[in-house]
């Protein structure tokens, strides 16, 4: 049975167009995937900014392209950046990023494989943001990051600045794996 924690949806989002891409955790080292996530990021970005034309005589289409344009990019950068970090190699599942534009959201569904101890941890990062406010998550956080030297600050991010809508997915896979689904749901 899958555990599902925030605003994760199966469906319910009638598909406009879509993009998926895959790949292997360990087909090479994470430093050389940084440079293919931001170049796969800013792919998704142009791709989506297609189906949102500008007007040359319309600041404010261009305007509304750019924040697009920005904002599929920095989600998609996090998602990868996140799932190349925090997959299991061992495993030797891939990892898969879909964009979903849909009439009135674009919809980011990454998933990835890891150890089944790695994830509680991130399953209570996920609560708490789940029920927190991001604003005053995103000062909790910098604080803990400024104690502990990690960030977590991505995810947070996504629902601070852009008003995104996060959930999660957690399949037990077995063998102390787990396939952990993030969806990011961008309100357009």
């Amino acid at each position: 049975m899958a555990n599902i924690i925030g605003d994760f949806r199966d469906g319910g989002t009638e598909i406009k167009e879509g993009l998926e891409l895959t790949f292997s955790a360990s087909s090479m080292p994470l430093k050389q995937r940084w440079r293919n996530n931001g170049l796969s990021a800013d792919f998704l970005a142009d791709y989506v900014t297609t189906f949102f034309p500008r007007d040359e005589h319309d600041p404010a289409s261009l305007a509304r392209q750019e924040e697009i344009r920005g904002a599929v990019n920095y989600i998609a950068n996090e998602l990868l950046e996140n799932a190349m970090k925090y997959s299991d190699e061992a495993l030797a599942q891939p990892i898969h990023i879909k964009l979903v534009l849909g009439e009135d959201a674009i919809v980011f569904v990454e998933s990835n494989a890891t150890a089944a101890e790695r994830v509680r941890a991130f399953q209570a990062f996920v609560t708490e943001l789940a029920a927190s406010d991001p604003a005053m998550m995103y000062v909790t956080q910098l604080e803990r990051a400024a104690e502990s030297g990690g960030s977590g600050l991505g995810l947070i991010t996504m629902a601070n600045d852009y008003g995104a809508k996060l959930g999660w997915k957690f399949d037990d896979l077995g063998d102390g794996a787990c396939r952990v689904t993030t969806q990011v749901r961008l309100e357009i």
